[in-house]
């Protein structure tokens, strides 16, 4: 078993107040299966411009407030990891909810020294069954081409900086990028990038519900056939940036 060691629970929030006090709870009843084997655990909230109450309700839930004023995830997330002490980084979205059994996981896969980096499986809280079937594509490509999904993301934390964090060109699509680029680093010192699919990562199927049919094909059309401008453009990838929750 591995002697002292620190995660960083990162949140990038924006316009969360719906959501993030349950997501807040459920991340610090997880995370007692670190605690279990004595390794400490900073929780940290990085508002991303909020014009609701996120900052205070993760305030009254004890994490440590970081504010970003670009609203980008991408900037959220370097932010947040920016004010963080941990060993290891484990990024997890606003309205995402990860189990003890999953945190378990990782600690195995943190103890066992090769992997460096990984994400998980995901599941839709809710959806209807075209949105199940894309949850299953996304898995069945993630494990193949071990691509970390955006809502749960765990990393040694000097490998992280390593890579230069997640790439702030990208408004879309920057766990992408970031797999790509710890894939290859983590090759270099003879680790290993993992994909979980024990215990998949919850995770919010709102969208499927704040968005028309005809605004979720225009946005299904412009990842396939425009996909350097939906990743590079606000605008494009509006799904993400319009506050609608």
């Amino acid at each position: 078993m591995l002697g002292k060691m620190k995660l960083s629970l990162i949140v990038p929030a924006f316009n969360e107040e719906k959501l993030l006090g349950a997501s807040l709870t459920e991340m610090r009843a997880a995370a007692a299966a670190f605690q279990y084997r004595g390794w400490e655990v900073e929780l940290i909230v990085c508002d991303n411009n909020s014009t609701d109450r996120t900052a205070e309700i993760a305030r009254a839930a004890g994490a440590i407030v970081v504010f970003e004023p670009v609203n980008q995830i991408a900037r959220a997330r370097n932010a947040g990891a920016g004010a963080a002490s941990g060993d290891w980084f484990v990024f997890i979205d606003a309205d995402t909810h990860p189990s003890a059994e999953l945190f378990t996981d990782v600690a195995e896969q943190i103890a066992g020294g090769r992997c460096l980096a990984g994400g998980v499986t995901v599941r839709l809280d809710e959806a209807p069954w075209q949105a199940r079937l894309g949850e299953g594509f996304w898995n069945l490509l993630s494990r193949a081409r071990r691509w970390m999904a955006g809502s749960f993301i765990f990393v040694r934390a000097d490998l992280f900086r390593e890579v230069g964090g997640f790439n702030q060109a990208f408004f879309a699509a920057e766990e992408l990028d970031l797999s790509e680029r710890l894939k290859a680093a983590a090759r270099k010192r003879g680790g290993r990038v993992v994909i979980l699919n024990r215990h998949p990562v919850v995770t919010s199927g709102r969208k499927l519900k704040l968005y028309t049919p005809k605004e979720l094909r225009r946005i299904l059309f412009r990842s396939i056939f425009g996909y350097k401008r939906f990743v590079t453009s606000r605008e494009a990838a509006f799904m993400w940036y319009d506050g609608r929750r």
